[in-house]
């Protein structure tokens, strides 16, 4: 799998909703490959998407098709600056991996000093994480090579996300998850509050958007 995250300054949030919501509708269903996408702006103004495609090659082809082009020449319109475009080709799910349903995302990112560790950690069994958050639906690990990740969790409600983050782990699963947490720098938290997401057929869960040339939303 292949994940793509994309990144802006937002100054028109009902534009930027609206083109996701044309580009599912009018090219999805046409994208090679394109399996799904999770989009919200924050409260300070950023656009995030995280999108999901079976591999780089498929995005790659999506983004030479002209009307992609042109479909991103007004996307990008919507923002202040420059749109940022980060490109993993080791990417992962965890528990449901996520859905459309979900009331509230959680976006983290930064960087991990041993991403095979991390890898590792996360691809292990979370029957403990499952117990004791029931809150938490699942989500995605996508990593660069030099260990910069991006993590999208998804919850039922913020409340019950909020309410689940005072809430004490049994003894060893608290440990691990510090050590793991010892590895992290430059930890960014990205809160959407209002996600809203698009899914292909060919996926059941919503979690994507493009490429550096706007491969898709």
């Amino acid at each position: 799998m292949f994940i793509q995250i994309i990144q802006g300054r937002c100054r028109d949030a009902e534009q930027v909703h609206r083109l996701t919501d044309e580009w599912r509708e009018t090219m999805g269903p046409r994208a090679e490959g394109w399996l799904g996408g999770t989009y919200g702006i924050t409260d300070d103004g950023e656009f995030v998407a995280v999108v999901r495609f079976e591999s780089r090659e498929a995005a790659a082809r999506n983004s030479t098709r002209p009307e992609q082009g042109e479909w991103f020449d007004r996307m990008r319109q919507c923002f202040d600056g420059d749109v940022v475009f980060h490109d993993c080709d080791d990417a992962v799910m965890f528990l449901d991996g996520g859905s459309d349903d979900a009331g509230f995302v959680q976006v983290v990112q930064g960087r991990v000093s041993d991403p095979t560790a991390f890898r590792r950690f996360m691809e292990q069994p979370m029957d403990v994480l499952h117990e004791q958050r029931p809150e938490i639906i699942g989500g995605t690990i996508a990593m660069e090579p030099d260990g910069w990740f991006t993590e999208t969790v998804a919850f039922r409600s913020e409340d019950e996300a909020r309410a689940g983050e005072v809430k004490q782990m049994p003894e060893d699963a608290r440990r691990e998850w510090e050590e793991q947490m010892a590895a992290m720098t430059d930890l960014r938290y990205l809160d959407l509050h209002s996600p809203w997401f698009a899914s292909s057929m060919r996926s059941g869960m919503g979690t994507g958007m493009g490429s550096g040339t706007g491969t898709a939303p």
